[in-house]
């Protein structure tokens, strides 16, 4: 009798472990996008490119809402000491810590033109940041004719109440009279210089500038701290470019983030209807905006010659229709929860909740969607320096992700 006792309670085992596992195991688990694609009639270039099968986390972990008195907030630096520098889009900076104290507004940024897309958008701070308290941020210019996207650095005052010392490094152009499309995320490289991620302004008149390299809408730029393009002689190589476009091709750039294993830089981007895409951001890589879309306009018409691959125009690592909206991204870096080392997280708008993908080398092998039943539109996504993940909405919460 004991025999058989201890038979069944070990298959028992059994069958929990391979349902744990399973649950965290590529190709376990149905997609997790079960809505009909805007754009059925496009088909995906290679196996995985969208709708991967799902995983779900295995660790237990709780969710917090760490503060709800945020005022639009759009970016998040983590500092050294554990607390987040944040952007408010109507062009103030707050501190907040991991236990949710929250600073008053820290002034000093310069005028920003805040209507519909634009404001103060991304922030990073310095690699030397312990000592020289120096930060970057990417603001709305307002100037004759309309606005444009700048790169500015400021020394963060020793109290905290104010930035000072404000210089702008870069200015996106040329000029436009809109308020869509501004990219604005800022990465810094291991070698300590800077990557920028710009829109195209979303219209049709400026839309193919992402195709100009005589302009700087729709790029990711590689700079110095002060602004000055990076020599190498493997970027753009064409005649009359900027020397500072790493690649181009680019819609709406609203996340970056450096592979922390690789150094690669990783981008998300914001498609039209549908064609959202994550993709690997190399040099002298043009990435197909407009030739090329997994989406199409809102209205439904398809975008240019209706193509979505094209010889010369590079395919994204992975593509979600209908939209998800990404916004910020973050690599998972901490111990907090083991199983998501490396995995990069997607802070959705439209989609209203944040993404886990589980990476194999440059591919995407399984999706997850956490806090969607929070019903927040989620702007940005950042690792905190215990290990726990950090997400900011639009509705100004910051959310805690990890073990107690």
């Amino acid at each position: 009798m004991k025999k058989i006792f201890f038979a069944i309670a070990y298959m028992l085992l059994l069958v929990a472990c391979s349902s744990s596992q399973s649950s965290n195991t590529p190709g376990a688990l149905s997609p997790v996008e079960t809505k009909k694609a805007n754009s059925p009639q496009y088909k995906p270039a290679f196996e995985g490119q969208t709708r991967i099968a799902g995983i779900k986390t295995t660790t237990t972990y709780t969710t917090k809402v760490v503060t709800d008195a945020l005022v639009k907030p759009w970016s998040m630096a983590a500092l050294p000491d554990g607390r987040f520098l944040i952007t408010q889009k109507e062009g103030t900076f707050r501190m907040v810590s991991p236990n949710g104290i929250v600073s008053n507004n820290i002034t000093g940024a310069p005028a920003v033109d805040a209507a519909g897309q634009g404001g103060l958008l991304g922030v990073t701070i310095d690699p030397d940041f312990a000592t020289n308290r120096m930060i970057y941020f990417v603001f709305s210019e307002p100037v004759s004719g309309g606005n444009h996207a700048a790169v500015a650095r400021a020394r963060l005052k020793d109290d905290e109440t104010a930035i000072e010392n404000v210089t702008v490094i870069y200015r996106v152009t040329p000029t436009y009279k809109g308020h869509l499309h501004n990219g604005g995320k800022l990465a810094f490289t291991k070698e300590g210089n800077l990557f920028f991620s710009t829109g195209e302004r979303s219209d049709k008149e400026t839309r193919p500038l992402a195709q100009d390299n005589t302009t700087s809408l729709g790029k990711i730029l590689l700079l110095t701290k002060t602004g000055q393009a990076v020599t190498d002689p493997l970027m753009l190589p064409k005649p009359n470019n900027r020397p500072e476009i790493f690649s181009s091709g680019h819609r709406n750039p609203l996340g970056i983030a450096i592979h922390p294993a690789t150094g690669e830089l990783w981008e998300s981007e914001m498609g039209p209807r549908g064609g959202d895409e994550i993709n690997i951001i190399r040099r002298g890589v043009n990435y197909g905006w407009p030739v090329i879309t997994y989406g199409t306009e809102y209205n439904g018409t398809i975008v240019g010659e209706g193509l979505t691959q094209k010889a010369g125009y590079e395919q994204p690592v992975y593509y979600w229709d209908p939209s998800i909206s990404p916004g910020g991204i973050a690599f998972y870096t901490g111990n907090n929860i083991p199983e998501w080392n490396h995995n990069l997280f997607v802070a959705c708008l439209g989609g209203m909740h944040m993404i886990r993908l589980q990476l194999n080398g440059n591919k995407v092998v399984g999706e997850e969607r956490l806090l969607v039943s929070e019903n927040q539109r989620f702007r940005d996504v950042c690792m905190g320096k215990d290990g726990k993940l950090y997400a900011i909405t639009d509705a100004g919460r910051m959310y805690s992700l990890g073990k107690e």
